[in-house]
């Protein structure tokens, strides 16, 4: 037998694509492109590997859980600078290295959800809609109620935080936010940031905010939720998320941190202490070098620049394109040309060879029958500079 809370997962996104194209045949002329996964495809830089060479002495130790001192304090010199952070204001007791975000967002439900006893109404977990799976996946694998929140065009693609009731605030646990957004690329702004916290602060509850794409950004910096807390002088009720596998194109070395509030952070730990998995010295010491250099990230935003450009070009101001303030992928809307995102992700593969995700894929049908992403197609720029030129240009000739 398995946790009945499993069955209340829908299908992950990829394996719903997968049932959609997988038995329909391309145009034997054109070579398939995948652009429906947001896998970095730029190589890391050459320090990543030089660092897990100079420490290759160290596989046979057991690492430290909670990160190693030169790790961990690359990571608050990152913030610090990225957020223009006053160097007294975190402190390695606010940070937490971990394998990747996807761990740590989901162990996140373990940490902060506390389970309703039986006949009690369960705890509220709030997340955009579209959203990350991985969210839904901590609250409903804890007993929670995920609490889906629209982030349409209508609100900026940011969920309406006014437009959640008292009695909702009250019995919330976590809030999930993500900026630059995913799928939509959106950027919240600091008033925006400073309104989520201050209603974590007054309901009591956490405020998550994934910063996985802080560092790909098409024009001004993105603001974060630490620099919010800065103003304050508390990280009281705050915890962020950040990646090295959007910054330094390292999916693979699964590496990534928590930041904030230290009685949370001294938690966590204590729960990883016995589910989380260890990042391996030699992986630790790349981590270090790869926060400590800022150098490969400029790069990094450079080509993707070029990629949102080469989109514009081709596609012009058909598909609602929009040049995206954060990340790397399109949020197109495909009504001009298609019923919804299935079937535009359906005739793009049929006839161009090129893989595309529906949006309803990453969103959920919400109480009032609506599914916020069924008009979406999400497009993923992480490829070759020429494979994405090709894409384009094979879906601008169908249009």
């Amino acid at each position: 037998m398995v946790n009945s809370s499993l069955s209340l997962l829908s299908d992950y996104p990829f394996q719903r694509l997968r049932d959609l194209l997988d038995h329909h045949d391309t145009p034997a002329d054109l070579a398939p492109l995948t652009m429906s996964i947001g896998e970095p495809q730029h190589q890391p830089p050459a320090l990543l590997q030089e660092a897990v060479n100079a420490h290759a002495h160290l596989w046979n130790k057991y690492p430290p859980i909670a990160g190693t001192p030169e790790l961990n304090q690359a990571i608050v010199a990152f913030l610090n600078r990225r957020y223009d952070l006053k160097d007294s204001f975190l402190g390695l007791e606010n940070v937490l290295p971990v394998c990747g975000t996807r761990e740590a967002l989901f162990m996140i439900g373990n940490l902060m959800i506390e389970r309703a006893a039986k006949g009690e109404e369960k705890p509220l977990v709030l997340v955009p809609n579209p959203f990350y799976q991985v969210y839904v996946g901590a609250a409903v694998m804890n007993e929670a109620t995920p609490v889906y929140l629209p982030a349409g065009p209508e609100n900026g693609f940011m969920p309406d935080l006014d437009a959640v009731s008292d009695e909702t605030w009250a019995k919330t646990t976590l809030l999930f936010l993500c900026s630059p957004g995913n799928p939509q690329g959106m950027v919240a702004d600091i008033d925006y940031l400073r309104h989520a916290l201050s209603l974590a602060r007054k309901h009591d509850f956490t405020l998550l905010m994934d910063e996985c794409y802080a560092e790909l950004y098409d024009g001004e910096k993105p603001r974060g939720a630490l620099e919010v807390a800065q103003e304050t002088g508390s990280l009281k009720n705050l915890l962020v998320f950040h990646s090295l596998s959007k910054r330094s194109s390292a999916a693979g070395l699964r590496s990534g941190f928590v930041a904030g509030d230290p009685a949370l952070i001294k938690a966590f730990i204590g729960l990883r202490n016995y589910g989380g998995a260890s990042l391996p010295l030699p992986l630790q010491a790349a981590s270090t070098v790869l926060w400590n250099d800022d150098d490969h990230v400029i790069e990094n935003r450079r080509l993707y620049k070029m990629k949102i450009d080469a989109a514009e070009h081709h596609l012009g101001n058909r598909l609602g394109f929009y040049r995206p303030a954060g990340g790397f992928f399109l949020w197109l809307d495909v009504r001009e040309r298609w019923a919804n995102g299935e079937e535009a992700a359906l005739e793009i593969w049929q006839k161009c060879a090129v893989r595309i995700l529906p949006g309803e894929y990453l969103a959920k049908t919400d109480d009032s029958g609506e599914n916020p992403g069924t008009a979406y197609i999400r497009v993923a720029l992480v490829h070759e500079q020429d494979i994405v030129d090709e894409a384009f240009k094979r879906i601008a000739a169908i249009l």
